[in-house]
C-alpha cells in the first residue's frame, strides 16, 4: 500500500518476518528492537499506524503507548503480546491500542487487521478507494479507471493510495517524500514529480491537481 508503519518488536525472527509481509504488501516499513527506539520514532516520524509489542527492553509497550496517546499522538496501534490473558488485553485497550492480537497468530491477520485500522483513521470504511471512475483496491494493490486496470510502479502505486487516502486534501511534496520512502532511505522529494507525471500519463491528466507553491490534491469526485 502506501502507508508508513512503524514495528516495534524485540523477537528479530518475528520482526523480519511482519517487516517483509508489510513491504511485500507495499508499506514503507520502518523496526524497532527496544521500547526506547520505538518510542523516538513514533515521536518523532509520521507513521500511518504500529505494530507493537507489548514485553519490550527499556520501555515496555503498554508504558509507550500510553506516553503517545497522552501526547496527542494518534496514528492506530495495533498490539501484538505473547500475553494472553483478558487482563492484560483490557490494559492495552485502556492504554489506547486500537486493535489486539496475542501470539502466536498469522501474519494474513496482521494485514487485515492493519489495512482495517487505517480505513478507519482515515474514514474509509470500504476497502476500496473511489475517486469518480478511478478506483484503488489496497488490498489487491489494483488500480482500474473506467474499469480498465492501470499497471503501476510499486513507488506510483505508493503515491497514488496515499493521495486517495487523503482526498481533498492539498498533499506536499514534502509529506509525499515521507510516506512513500522507509526511515533512511535517500529521500529525493523531486522523484515525486516524476511519480505524478507518470500517473497523470496513465491515469489522465483529470484525476491529480497542482496547487501552485502547495503540492498535490485529489477531489472527492473527479
Amino acid at each position: 500500500m502506501l502507508v508508513r508503519i512503524l514495528v516495534v518488536e524485540d523477537e528479530i525472527a518475528l520482526s523480519e518476518q511482519i517487516a517483509d509481509a508489510l513491504k511485500e504488501a507495499g508499506y514503507a516499513v520502518d523496526c524497532a528492537s527496544d521500547g526506547e527506539r520505538g518510542d523516538f520514532l513514533g515521536r518523532t516520524e509520521g507513521y500511518d499506524a504500529v505494530v507493537l509489542d507489548l514485553g519490550l527492553p527499556k520501555v515496555d509497550g503498554l508504558t509507550i503507548l500510553r506516553r503517545w496517546r497522552e501526547s496527542g499522538i494518534s496514528m492506530p496501534v495495533l498490539v501484538l503480546t505473547a500475553r494472553g490473558s483478558w487482563h492484560e488485553k483490557v490494559q492495552g485497550i485502556d492504554g489506547g491500542a486500537d486493535d489486539y492480537m496475542a501470539k502466536p497468530f498469522q501474519i494474513e491477520e496482521v494485514l487485515a487487521r492493519l489495512r482495517a485500522l487505517i480505513r478507519r483513521a482515515t474514514g474509509q470504511v470500504t476497502p476500496e478507494l473511489r475517486c469518480g471512475t478511478l478506483v484503488l483496491d489496497p488490498k489487491g494493490a489494483r488500480v482500474t479507471v473506467d474499469g480498465v486496470p492501470i499497471r503501476l510502479t510499486s513507488h506510483e502505486f505508493r503515491v497514488l493510495s496515499y493521495l486517495m487516502h487523503h482526498r481533498g486534501r492539498i498533499v506536499s511534496q514534502g509529506e509525499l517524500t515521507e510516506h512513500i520512502y522507509s526511515q533512511g532511505f535517500d529521500r529525493d522529494s523531486n522523484t515525486v514529480e516524476v511519480f505524478i507525471a507518470r500517473l497523470r500519463r496513465k491515469l489522465g491528466g483529470s484525476f491529480i491537481e497542482t496547487v501552485r507553491g502547495m503540492g498535490y490534491r485529489i477531489e472527492e469526485q473527479a
